[in-house]
């Protein structure tokens, strides 16, 4: 491999949009430099969050970035949604110190993406062999990429990090032309199910899409209420600031789809999704009201809804819910990946992540037997 220099910028708004943007590409917002930096500018990550922003860069021969990573040191191990609490516990226990560790990461969004930013695709070992060498020369415990593209699993495996599996639900779109053609794939059962939770969940409601110039500082006012009562019963204490959601309204509405559910005119309800090129992804959920089946219509039916009207491939809703299986959405693999320097540790998650893997693949073929589409024969 050439020699090439890696350097740590101050954050990713330090560093020029369209030059980031060149290598995150178009398609998944998260990694974006309206995204990251909007988590910058609102404080949600930096100083007291325990996400310090140090994204590490390679600049190309004509001095502009050819590749990046968006990479934090973190001092606990919250809002990343791939749990080494145990690890760091061990570790601690062994003598050592976990914290501050590596992760390269969107913080807060188990969205599986691209962690290596890639203008010039032959940079990834490079950037992989920077971002060791930072942790090496600071002895720190460990670096962990999390929802790892798994087109970019394979650059990590190389380099001989430790590959994590897990399951999300996503919901596939076969070229539907509306709900009801989904639907005809289901079994019977289940389509009435689902045409019976619709109908009882909106009723006497309104529910609206609101992207673009439709939204406004109201809506962001609305919705951060719903995102603290459902923060606080969740994490403790919501992970984003209200800032963060007029930023994002600011420099990223048209990739955004918030909707709502209203009663006579009243917003009792909302969940808010960011637009990409081929998929809708399921954010953040919240209600000041309980009606039964409400979130399923708001964060999963009605975003299958909005993919086939826009022509995405998919839906992601986040992480966890096995309650998704029964609505269309079927597990699919994530990746992680962990760079572990001492020898010993890293045997013992090797082992740990082993019997794991086994684990989290024979519950996917289990759920994959019992997804609510027609079985043929």
């Amino acid at each position: 491999m050439s020699e090439f220099v890696a350097r740590i910028a101050g954050g990713v708004a330090d560093l020029p949009r369209a030059q980031w943007d060149a290598c995150a590409g178009s398609a998944n917002p998260f990694v974006s430099w309206d995204f990251l930096t909007a988590l910058e500018r609102s404080g949600s990550v930096g100083p007291g969050t325990g996400w310090q922003p140090l994204p590490i860069v390679i600049d190309g021969p004509d001095g502009t970035i050819a590749a990046a990573a968006p990479l934090y040191a973190k001092t606990h191990s919250q809002g990343e949604y791939v749990f080494d609490h145990g690890w760091a516990d061990a570790w601690e226990r062994a003598g050592g110190q976990y914290y501050p560790k590596i992760q390269i990461a969107a913080p807060f969004s188990p969205v599986p993406g691209p962690r290596l930013l890639l203008r010039d695709s032959t940079l990834g070992p490079a950037l992989i062999a920077g971002i060791e060498t930072l942790v090496e020369r600071n002895a720190l415990s460990s670096a962990h990429a999390t929802f790892v593209d798994p087109e970019q699993i394979a650059l990590f495996e190389a380099a001989g990090w430790l590959i994590r599996e897990d399951s999300q639900f996503h919901w596939h779109n076969k070229g539907y032309a509306g709900f009801e053609d989904f639907l005809a794939e289901l079994s019977s059962e289940k389509r009435k199910n689902i045409r019976k939770e619709r109908r009882r969940a909106v009723e006497g409601l309104e529910i609206v899409h609101l992207t673009g110039r439709d939204l406004t500082e109201a809506h962001w006012d609305i919705f951060w209420d719903f995102y603290q009562d459902t923060g606080a019963r969740k994490w403790g204490r919501p992970y984003l600031t209200r800032s963060f959601f007029s930023i994002l309204g600011e420099t990223m509405a048209d990739k955004i789809l918030l909707m709502l559910a209203l009663r006579d005119g009243q917003a009792i309800a909302g969940a808010l999704n960011l637009i990409g090129e081929d998929t809708l992804y399921g954010r953040y959920w919240g209600c000041r009201e309980d009606v039964p089946n409400l979130h399923f219509e708001l964060c999963y039916y009605q975003a299958i809804d909005a993919a086939i009207a826009r022509g995405l491939d998919r839906v992601e809703a986040g992480a966890q819910g096995g309650h998704k299986l029964a609505r269309g959405y079927a597990p699919q693999p994530t990746y992680s990946a962990h760079h572990i320097p001492n020898a010993g540790f890293r045997r013992a998650v090797a082992g740990f992540l082993d019997a794991e893997r086994e684990e989290v693949q024979r519950d996917r073929m289990w759920l994959n037997e019992r997804t609510p589409f027609r079985k043929e024969g």
